[in-house]
């Protein structure tokens, strides 16, 4: 780098403390409503307030401690603005001039206050009444030839309330498309759990962590991505459990962490480690990681030690010796050219494993999003099963969620493929048979856009447009859309690539009070560990025509469907009811409005963790996978030189999901600049560039298109050589469409085959 650049400075601090206090106190005067905003952060997470709107970490119950974080201090912040979005605005600004500002610039510019229709003519949007909104969308509905024409996404902040009658709505219209985030994420982690334990969740409780003696923690930056996990990764430190990470990146926020609320260390500058081993293993080398500790293990009990849990895996697995037979076969040369990390490494980690009664596996989307996720994640459940560490205190797989309710949603029935057990169960209930077939996930349902046969798409939340991969792809599926309607708080991407007709909802935050004829209304949300726990805002609605997410969604469907099957207005009249009609299709949700009274909320449970196998065989099934034969999928590994690199994309500090909160990233040195690219010194030696200088990136797939992201400057940093870094959305035009995982079709954002050539701008070489 060269020393007239100011864009990066490394940073020396520890996550958390004096750096965290003056990035939330700048986000709580960027707000304009710092005074009320400083009572409201207070009410985050707390028993009598909202739940936070960003990660899905879970909380131990403790309503004397502060319960948020950097990130959730920024959530809060941005949501609780005073600017407003309404008919002003956009009678000022046409959507062809608002394509032109950065995703940055429209999210800052408020919430949205009133209802709007697109106007082609004038290339803006205008008012419009929300009885005309709710004709216009049933209008739409019921022209469609099939109601498999409509697709109905969801993001991961709606609450269980609100997911349950869309899904409600939607099948009672006849269809099963449900395209949603978790299948842009975690999807992988859904197939691989219910495949081997039969529960696509997670098998632990927050209270875990205390038993645990060894944690490992793959793919996931918890500082930037989940930093409440931070105060639980410190206290297995503390408590001597060894914390073992293996992250492409170094991370600050996985190194060390100074804890905001301890005096000592706030007032010393002091701070305590998160890890006690630091591993970078190449890009979706977490799969050799794995099976070479596995490797060790089993030469170790081959020698006559005794390691491996017999009794767990005679009684309780199915396939373990088919699958210890493959990891005797599986070469130590191809798990080291793999994982990239040394035999010494993968030995030590793997001792550590054999020496703790209880150990704990976490991952986030830095193993969910390759091709090979699936069996990544049925290596990690098989690695489990070898020491019996599934179904026991202190022990078990814990996949770490992003949104806050991103597995709610899952639970209360948003899923394409839905079991037989809940179509029954709402049969039974509502009285009309729901629709068998299985519907579109995300990117079945961008192609069907493309070949029009989806011809209506409605967005509860999120910000599809800037969310998918192959952004110009996506952004042709939906302007062949006859109509596009986005249910929203803010103003994003998606609200600017419209179908023929295209409405913006305003709606609801977690912070805002909801006043329905009963009275104040709570919702209730799930987290990382199947805690359900009620959440009602504090502060006043910034405009009269915000309307509840429950309130748009019943009026969707009473304009549609009329009073079937249910009389949905009534029904959201009192939230109550509709926690009625959950109970009534969910055994584990008997007593919901009784329940959430409870101080922290209750507990699902989970029959893994009785060592209850929901499967065809009635025991954990241990998968055998062989190492895959590339990283990357075929169609991009054939056509990698000796020159191209392997891409992922990652968030930046100032950023939540696809939510720009600002434009510095504190724990990779980054300042005021989104266009950077992370990559190793050696090859910005070896490729012939300078740090500092600015490249594009060309994506390989062979397929003919050109897909490209210019103007990106070289950052050295420590990751491995080959593999390089960079923000999202920014890097989404890169990601193909059919680049997907094997059984999850989730996008491989973390495992993309790129060139890298010198910039040029205006037929000019720029350095």
């Amino acid at each position: 780098m060269r020393k007239n650049d100011i864009y990066f400075t490394p940073y020396s601090g520890p996550a958390g403390g004096w750096g965290a206090l003056k990035s939330t106190t700048k986000h709580l005067l960027k707000s304009r409503n710092a005074a009320r905003n400083i009572f409201t952060l207070l009410k985050t997470n707390q028993p009598t307030g909202f739940d936070c709107p960003g990660c899905a970490w879970g909380e131990k119950h403790d309503p004397a401690k502060i319960r948020f974080c950097e990130n959730g201090a920024k959530a809060v912040n941005w949501e609780a603005t005073s600017r407003k979005v309404g008919a002003d605005f956009f009678a000022q600004h046409s959507v062809s001039w608002l394509k032109e500002q950065s995703d940055y610039f429209l999210e800052y510019q408020g919430r949205l206050a009133e209802p709007v229709r697109y106007n082609s003519d004038s290339d803006k949007y205008e008012p419009i009444t929300w009885t005309d909104a709710f004709a216009l969308i049933a209008k739409h509905l019921k022209a469609l030839p099939s109601p498999h024409q409509g697709a109905f996404y969801t993001s991961g902040r709606a609450s269980n309330e609100a997911a349950f009658l869309y899904q409600l709505f939607v099948r009672a219209f006849g269809t099963n498309n449900f395209p949603d985030c978790s299948n842009m994420c975690h999807e992988a982690s859904g197939y691989a759990l219910t495949s081997s334990i039969g529960a696509g969740k997670g098998t632990v409780t927050i209270d875990d962590f205390e038993e645990a003696d060894c944690v490992f923690v793959f793919g996931q930056n918890p500082g930037t991505n989940h930093p409440r996990m931070l105060d639980t990764l410190r206290d297995c430190v503390e408590n001597g459990a060894q914390v073992l990470t293996f992250n492409t990146l170094k991370e600050r926020g996985l190194e060390r962490f100074q804890h905001p609320q301890n005096p000592v260390e706030m007032l010393t500058n002091s701070s305590k480690p998160l890890n006690t081993a630091y591993f970078t293993p190449k890009l979706g080398g977490d799969m050799a990681v794995i099976r070479g500790m596995a490797k060790h293990l089993l030469e170790r009990e081959d020698a006559g030690e005794s390691l491996l849990d017999w009794a767990f895996l005679k009684e309780h697995t199915q396939g373990y010796e088919a699958y210890l037979e493959r990891v005797r076969e599986t070469p130590w040369s191809k798990i080291l050219e793999q994982s990239g990390l040394s035999r010494d490494d993968i030995e030590y980690a793997a001792n550590q494993y054999a020496n703790a009664e209880r150990t704990i596996c976490t991952w986030a989307m830095g193993v969910t999003q390759h091709y090979h996720s699936v069996p990544t994640i049925h290596e990690i459940i098989n690695f489990l099963s070898l020491r019996g560490n599934i179904g026991k205190p202190g022990a078990g797989a814990c996949p770490v969620r992003g949104h806050s309710n991103v597995q709610g949603d899952r639970t209360m029935g948003i899923n394409e493929k839905p079991s037989q057990a809940l179509l029954d169960s709402l049969e039974k209930r509502f009285g009309f048979k729901p629709p068998q077939e299985h519907g579109y996930a995300v990117v079945d349902t961008i192609r069907a856009m493309k070949e029009g046969k989806v011809k209506a798409f409605i967005a509860l939340g999120g910000n599809f447009a800037a969310a998918t991969p192959d952004t110009q792809a996506t952004a042709e599926a939906l302007q062949q859309c006859d109509l596009t309607v986005q249910i929203s708080t803010k103003l994003n991407r998606s609200h600017l690539i419209t179908g023929k007709d295209a409405l913006i909802l305003p709606c609801l935050g977690r912070t805002d009070i909801d006043l329905q004829r009963s009275g104040e209304q709570v919702v209730t949300v799930e987290d990382s560990f199947s805690m359900v726990h009620a959440s009602g805002g504090v502060m006043e609605p910034l405009s009269s025509e915000m309307r509840s997410e429950p309130w748009i969604i019943a009026s969707m469907a009473q304009a549609t469907l009329g009073e079937f099957p249910i009389d949905w207005m009534a029904t959201v009249e009192d939230y109550g009811h509709i926690r009625n009609m959950i109970a009534d299709v969910f055994p584990t949700f008997t007593g919901f409005n009784e329940k959430i009274k409870q101080a922290g909320g209750f507990y699902l449970g989970s029959h893994p963790r009785e060592r209850i196998w929901d499967t065809p065989t009635g025991t954990a099934v241990m998968h055998s996978h062989d190492l895959p034969i590339s990283i990357l999928p075929l169609n991009a590994s054939k056509m990698m030189s000796d020159q191209s690199l392997v891409l992922q994309t990652l968030r930046s500090h100032d950023q939540y999901n696809t939510t720009v909160y600002g434009m510095n990233d504190r724990y990779r040195g980054i300042k005021n600049e989104r266009q950077v690219l992370f990559i190793n010194p050696s090859d910005i030696e070896r490729l012939g560039f300078e740090a500092g200088q600015k490249v594009d990136l060309f994506s390989l797939w062979d397929d003919k298109v050109e897909r490209t992201a210019k103007g990106f400057k070289l950052v050295p940093y420590d990751i491995p050589e080959g593999n390089i870094a960079a923000y999202y959305p920014e890097t989404n035009p890169l990601v193909p469409l059919d680049s997907i995982g094997e059984f999850s079709d989730t996008p491989t954002s973390k495992s993309i085959g790129v060139d890298l050539k010198q910039h040029v701008e205006d037929g000019k070489r720029i350095l």
